[in-house]
């Protein structure tokens, strides 16, 4: 915490002291353009969450079930976890072409082979096909979520990139209430088509990034990382300072992502995978960015998301229609308040959501807890009623922190040579945690019933302890500032004395004045 003082008293006001006040993303043509080409990516997250949902709502379609074998037990639990062990066969790959390809490169590179899943995927006839399908589109989407969010955080203009990073992981729920509806909508139709329809749905955020990513801004922190300067420092102006490469945040910018780069390159222990545990600094990374992943998926979330129709039935719900609704009305509350407090990231800051999203969940995990116990004991049907609304109120808690913050918290932290490795670690271990729930959530539920909610609510104790003593604020902050809370004064002194010079007295009035500019020094 020491040096997190360091970098804060440093940069007392750190960039937003060159932020233009009149510039906003409303007003301005190239923040808008610049924010269009980020919805595009932040629609990977869109993909990942229709699957979630998908999976759900087929397990409750009669058609579905009649055509494939009403599927229960292990093979139920491989048709769940087959995505993630296709995104787990992807991994050894996604973080050296997301460093070696170009991020961008890489998202399109995921959305061609998640296509092709879908079109395996949507014209099935056989259980083996569909896990086939599910397979190469779980391969498909790591490569894409390892670029996407990292693409998103390394563009955005930096008074929006917290609220718009966290609005990745946070449109999840779009494509779960998409997925949720049309499913609810197809349930009425009497042939195949009530499940295939869906399915082909999934594809659509990939069609768009297949036909149009590649026309988007490539990172400038990986164009400085190929040696290409000229191109970050354009790209850089372009967006966030309508084109003037003298502008003072896009020499901040620029200054700071060169020392922060170069400083990697100097300092052997900040390459390759063993760097990720090699210092105190990255270790305490790691530590947060793998536990927060096992968070994200096992503090009883996991129950709702994958096997919400068994859940239903431990409380007397068995009419699919209903079931289908209520999970269609649970994908639009969750998205706002994982959206809400996307935007809230900045003002309100990361531990305080953290805390709070753990202890609510805590409370009313542990509400739900006691209800199903006396509706599983008693026959009370209010207590199942009463389950519901726990749910609700309890993923509102989730959504503070454990959907917006999972993604953005863990890319910020890391510093950008590490990125890409860091990154694809935090997604590995949400795969491993969801094969784990994947394989043991159905069985622990049928075998012990309510009496497995005990086991989330010990976990979720623990996690609110783990997060009161681990995560550090980072309110405020660029990325390069960000990750320097993690290493210490030196790091910190780098990065001030790249962007020491830069104020607005210093600056030239026009270019060509004579001055020193990063131009300059590219065009020389």
């Amino acid at each position: 915490m020491g040096a997190g003082a360091a970098v804060t008293g440093h940069h007392d006001a750190g960039f937003l002291q060159f932020v233009d006040p009149k510039r906003k993303w409303y007003n301005n043509r190239r923040l808008i353009a610049l924010n269009a080409w980020i919805v595009l990516l932040l629609i990977t997250s869109s993909t990942n969450g229709y699957d979630g949902s998908l999976m759900n709502s087929f397990e409750s379609l009669k058609l579905w079930n009649d055509y494939f074998g009403s599927p229960h037990g292990g093979k139920l639990g491989l048709l769940n976890a087959i995505q993630n062990i296709g995104s787990l066969a992807a991994y050894p790959f996604a973080p050296y072409s997301s460093d070696g390809l170009g991020r961008k490169l890489t998202v399109w590179m995921g959305a061609t082979v998640m296509l092709a899943g879908v079109a395996v995927q949507s014209a099935a006839h056989n259980l083996n096909s569909f896990y086939a399908a599910r397979f190469v589109i779980g391969f498909g989407l790591t490569f894409a979520t390892n670029s996407a969010p990292m693409l998103v955080t390394e563009v955005a203009y930096p008074p929006y990139r917290a609220q718009l990073t966290a609005l990745y992981n946070s449109l999840w729920y779009s494509g779960n209430i998409v997925a949720s509806w049309t499913t609810f909508g197809t349930e009425f139709i009497n042939n195949n088509w009530a499940w295939r329809i869906p399915s082909i749905l999934q594809g659509l955020p990939s069609v768009f990034q297949f036909a149009l990513v590649l026309f988007a801004p490539e990172s400038p922190r990986w164009l400085v990382s190929k040696g290409k300067e000229a191109q970050a420092l354009q790209t850089l102006a372009y967006y966030h300072a309508d084109g003037d490469e003298t502008d003072p945040l896009v020499l901040y910018e620029f200054n700071e992502i060169k020392a922060g780069i170069e400083l990697d390159r100097t300092v052997a222990a900040n390459v390759g995978w063993s760097a990720l545990w090699s210092t105190p600094g990255n270790r305490r990374r790691m530590t947060i960015i793998i536990a927060i992943a096992f968070f994200s998926q096992w503090s009883g979330n996991g129950l709702v998301s994958y096997y919400l129709s068994q859940v239903f039935r431990t409380i007397g719900i068995t009419n699919v229609t209903i079931q289908l609704l209520i999970t269609g009305i649970l994908a639009i509350w969750n998205l706002f308040w994982a959206a809400s407090a996307s935007f809230a990231v900045e003002r309100v800051g990361r531990r305080t959501l953290f805390l709070t999203s753990a202890s609510g969940m805590l409370v009313f995990f542990t509400l739900q807890t006691v209800c199903s116990a006396q509706y599983a004991l008693h026959g009370n049907n209010a207590a199942a009623h009463a389950v519901i609304a726990f749910i609700f109120i309890f993923y509102a808690f989730y959504d503070l922190a454990f959907t917006p913050l999972i993604v953005s918290y863990t890319v910020e932290i890391l510093p950008y040579s590490l990125r890409a490795k860091g990154f694809n670690v935090f997604n590995f271990a949400v795969s491993l945690s969801l094969i784990f729930n994947q394989y043991v959530n159905p069985s622990a539920l049928g075998h012990l019933g309510w009496k497995y909610y005990i086991v989330y609510c010990c976990w979720l104790a623990f996690e609110l302890v783990f997060l009161y003593f681990f995560i550090v604020e980072t309110k405020g902050l660029s990325l390069e500032e960000t990750a320097a809370l993690f290493d210490g004064e030196d790091v910190t002194r780098v990065l001030g004395q790249a962007t020491h010079e830069i104020r607005h007295d210093d600056l030239p009035d026009e270019k060509g004045s004579g001055q020193y500019t990063p131009t300059d020094e590219l065009k020389a």
